[in-house]
């Protein structure tokens, strides 16, 4: 028996199962059954029985001995290798390298202590890819760490080599993070960022280029202050990676005069930074920012006596303007609230005597930093307040306005291009809030070696720069925020979304169908393509043979865009 397929004109054609015999010394064929309604499978079984092959279940066919998720793991190494990274971090393969590129895929995709990042590891293909074997254990990632820690200003240069030049852009600022325990060196009691003021912490300061791209992260005591960290990280820029030129962008906390004037003793720095609100309202007093010009523009230049050698860019932004107006009304109201309860009490005669008094109120008029707007009238027996209009009205008129001060010419960049390149702080803003809270978790810290905190803060700098990278190439198919780029819309106005983010941001599906998924969940939906080590029952242990599981659309599109990276 046989089966063929008869042409049949302009439709499929028709399958027929045929027996061949012979009758008076002629072969005939007789056709037993027409089998063109079963699907392709069914017929190809009946092909693969007549040939002589035993069909039997697949669960009888093959087991599975082991299945490790891979779709991520192989994103992260093909993202790290075609970036460098593995060349930057080590030209010569060694365990040492590899163990630091499985730290930094896990972080992407699993961040955790060293010992959860040990236990997990095995649970993914990196083992296999890596060459590291199943049985890496934490203490062969703390090693790894410290080799790696070693090379750290090596591996930095390296990344200025590549995206900083001569008179370009540096992007930096300051944050800190939370320590667990109490005998890190580095951990002392500082300004807390994350609103931790029980725990000790780290500060720690990124280096960026004009996109944001993580060039370098310095660690530093808790208690450091702001200012007293760009000194280093210039020194860092121009001994450590030979910038002969820079132009320093840091917030209006961070670029003081004191900074400012060794940037002139050191020459070859120029910087953008802000003016504080004390500056600005000293301004405004004695007539020298005049506000009336916001009536025509939003953006102009003017000179102060107080800044002879700088240029100064005043800016207002009428949604900030809104935006601060309604949150100090919301404050005041609910500080009023609060202190109409204290009269209440004090009334009722629960709450006497001055002193007692003046510290309950005191906790009301500064949980919400608006104690400079009260006029309070306070007595043994009695409580009185009243909101200072004048104090309200002066911090009104500077609602939404800021002023941009620089050292860079008018001739090499214009006041808008200030504007522009001050806004770019946003990009390390940006790197924080990825490295802190939504993706890397660099908190909290559980390491007590000074240099293993340093370390750890140093490999979640590296595995944001791979994921910096795989962001850009990805943003089709994430919630990204696609907005005006900065240099083609108005530099004081804030970012617009684009047409095609609106409707990405409503239909949560991109141009090609997709579902839109945020950075994390893209890796999560990548981790099902998986490998499974297969065997025959009954074979011996080493004759197995693997079998990864093919991806969907989705999956295939986000490994085709890695081609841009």
């Amino acid at each position: 028996m046989y089966i063929t397929a008869v042409p049949n004109r302009g439709s499929n054609p028709t399958i027929l199962l045929r027996e061949s015999f012979r009758e008076d010394g002629k072969v005939k064929n007789k056709t037993l059954a027409n089998l063109s309604k079963l699907p392709p499978e069914a017929v190809d079984a009946v092909k693969r029985v007549l040939s002589g092959e035993t069909l039997v279940p697949a669960s009888e066919a093959f087991e599975i001995v082991r299945t490790v998720k891979h779709g991520h793991a192989d994103v992260a190494l093909k993202a790290i290798r075609k970036l460098g990274l593995d060349r930057m971090i080590s030209s010569r393969k060694c365990k040492e390298r590899d163990l630091v590129l499985s730290m930094l895929a896990m972080r992407l995709f699993g961040p955790g202590s060293k010992l959860k990042t040990a236990r997990n590891l095995i649970t993914t293909s990196l083992p296999r890819e890596l060459g590291l074997g199943d049985d890496v254990s934490e203490d062969d990632l703390y090693r790894a760490m410290d080799w790696v820690f070693e090379r750290q200003g090596a591996i930095e240069k390296k990344l200025a080599n590549k995206h900083l030049k001569s008179g370009g852009l540096v992007l930096y600022d300051l944050t800190s993070t939370w320590v667990e325990g109490e005998q890190c060196p580095l951990a002392k009691r500082g300004y807390s960022r994350d609103g931790k003021q029980d725990k000790l912490q780290v500060n720690f300061g990124l280096v960026t280029d004009d996109e944001g791209r993580p060039i370098s992260v310095s660690v530093y005591a808790g208690n450091t202050a702001d200012p007293a960290t760009v000194q280093d990280q210039v020194r860092k820029l121009k001994e450590d990676f030979g910038i002969e030129r820079v132009v320093f962008v840091g917030d209006r906390g961070m670029v003081t005069q004191t900074r400012i004037d060794s940037f002139i003793e050191q020459g070859d720095i120029d910087w953008i930074s802000a003016l504080k609100s004390v500056s600005l309202r000293k301004l405004r007093t004695e007539g020298v920012l005049q506000l009336g010009l916001f009536d025509e523009t939003n953006l102009f230049e003017f000179k102060s006596e107080h800044y002879p050698k700088d240029r100064l860019v005043a800016c207002r932004n009428e949604e900030l303007m809104k935006r601060r107006a309604n949150k100090r009304q919301s404050l005041i109201a609910a500080t009023k609230k609060e202190l109409e309860k204290i009269k209440k009490t004090v009334r009722s005669g629960r709450l006497r005597g001055k002193d007692n008094i003046g510290v309950r109120v005191g906790r009301v008029i500064n949980k919400h930093k608006v104690a400079k707007h009260f006029k309070l009238n306070i007595s043994d027996q009695k409580l009185g307040y009243r909101v200072r209009t004048d104090s309200v009205e002066a911090e009104a008129a500077l609602d939404g306005i800021y002023v941009i001060r620089t050292s860079v010419s008018a001739e090499a960049m214009s006041a808008e291009d200030t504007v522009r390149n001050y806004k770019r702080l946003a990009h390390v803003e940006k790197s924080f809030r990825a490295m802190k809270t939504i993706d890397l978790k660099v908190r909290p810290i559980y390491h007590y070696a000074e240099n293993r905190v340093r370390a750890h803060i140093f490999l979640c700098m590296l595995a944001y720069y791979v994921e910096w990278h795989l962001r850009h190439v990805w943003k089709s198919l994430l919630f990204a925020n696609e907005v005006d780029t900065l240099f083609t819309r108005d530099p004081v106005k804030p970012a617009k979304p684009t047409a095609q983010g609106r409707r990405k941001a409503r239909t949560k599906k991109t141009e090609d169908g997709f579902t839109v998924h945020s950075f994390g969940s893209l890796l999560d939906h990548l981790s099902t393509i998986a490998i499974s080590t297969c065997r025959r029952p009954g074979a011996p242990e080493g004759e197995t043979w693997d079998m990864p599981t093919q991806p969907d659309a989705l999956q295939r599109r986000a490994f085709q865009l890695l081609g841009e990276l």
